[in-house]
C-alpha cells in the first residue's frame, strides 16, 4: 500500500505544479518562481509521504550536501547535452546565427527545474526505488525505463522511436544514476542540465514540447536519425549512444559501491528473518 500512497500524493502535486506552470508559461518571470516553487513543492511531498508510510526520514532528498549534487548532476546533464550538440555542429545540422533571448532563459530555468524535480521524485524515487526492492536493480531499470519513454508519447511530434531514445538515454540513465547515488538531487540535477542545455541554452524541442527560445538564436536541419527531426536532439542518435556510455558508467559504480540489488533480494531477507526467529524461540 505505500507504493499507492506515495504514487498518489507525488502524483497529485505533480499535477498542480503541472497545471501552474501552464498557466504561467508566457510569462517568464512567473514561470521562474513557480516552476522553482513546484519543485520544492513535490520534493516536500515525497519526503513527508515516505516519512508518513515508512516510519523513516527520506535520505535520498536529505538537505545537506543538496545544493553540492544538484551542481555536480547539473554539469553531468549539461556536458552530456552539450555533446551532442557538438556532434551536431560539428557535422553542420546546427547552426548559431546570434544571440537570442536571456528573459526566455531565465523562464525556463524555473519550467525545467519544476519539469525535472517532478519525473525524478515519480520515476525514480517512487516506482524505480519500490519496484527495485521487489525485482532487483536491472529489471526495475528496464521497466522503469519504459514506462518513462512510454509517458512521451503524449508529448508533441512524439514517434515510437523518439519514445525508445527517451528510455534508454534518460529512462535507464538516470535510474542508473540513482542506484549509483541513492540520491535524487543528484538525478534532479542530471534531469535539469539535460532540458535547460536543450531548452534554455541550444533553443531546440525537448521531449517533442515545440520550439524555445533560449540563449542562442539558432537553426537545425538534416538527417532526422541525427537530429531528431520534429522530436527533437533527443531522439539523435547521438543523445542514446551517450545516454547508454553514461547508463553503463552509473551501473558500474553501483556495482562497485553494492548498491545493486539483486532479484529476489526481498524475499532472502524475510526468509532469513524468519528463520532468525525460529531459531531464537524458547525450546
Amino acid at each position: 500500500m505505500r507504493f499507492v500512497w506515495q504514487f498518489l500524493a507525488v502524483l497529485a502535486a505533480y499535477a498542480v505544479g503541472g497545471l501552474t506552470m501552464q498557466a504561467v508559461q508566457d510569462n517568464d518571470w512567473l514561470s521562474l518562481v513557480v516552476g522553482l516553487t513546484a519543485a520544492a513543492l513535490i520534493v516536500f511531498v515525497y519526503a513527508w509521504v515516505v516519512r508518513r508510510t515508512e516510519r523513516r526520514q527520506a535520505l535520498d532528498v536529505a538537505p545537506k550536501g543538496a545544493v553540492s549534487k544538484v551542481g555536480w548532476g547539473t554539469l553531468i546533464g549539461f556536458g552530456m547535452f552539450a555533446a551532442v550538440m557538438t556532434n551536431l555542429f560539428a557535422a553542420g545540422y546546427y547552426e548559431v546565427d546570434g544571440l537570442g533571448s536571456v528573459q526566455g532563459a531565465i523562464g525556463l530555468v524555473g519550467f525545467m527545474a519544476g519539469a525535472a524535480a517532478t519525473e525524478e521524485v515519480v520515476y525514480r524515487g517512487v516506482i524505480f526505488r519500490i519496484v527495485e526492492e521487489h525485482i532487483g536493480t536491472y529489471l526495475a531499470l528496464l521497466l522503469s525505463g519504459i514506462v518513462f519513454g512510454l509517458s512521451h508519447l503524449l508529448n508533441e511530434d512524439a514517434t515510437l522511436w523518439g519514445a525508445v531514445a527517451i528510455a534508454v538515454e534518460a529512462g535507464f540513465m538516470l535510474a542508473a544514476a540513482y542506484a549509483a547515488t541513492r540520491n535524487l538531487w543528484l538525478t534532479i540535477g542530471v534531469h535539469f542540465g539535460w532540458n535547460f542545455a536543450a531548452a534554455g541554452v541550444f533553443s531546440v524541442v525537448v521531449s517533442g514540447n515545440g520550439d524555445n527560445k533560449g540563449l542562442l538564436d539558432a537553426t537545425m536541419s538534416g538527417p532526422e536519425l541525427l537530429t531528431g527531426g520534429d522530436f527533437g536532439p533527443e531522439g539523435s542518435v547521438y543523445s542514446v549512444g551517450f545516454g547508454v556510455l553514461l547508463t553503463l558508467v552509473f551501473l558500474w559504480l553501483a556495482h562497485r559501491r553494492g548498491n545493486i540489488v539483486p532479484f529476489g533480494a526481498r524475499r532472502a531477507a524475510r526468509a532469513a528473518a524468519a528463520a532468525n526467529s525460529t531459531a531464537t524461540l524458547p525450546r
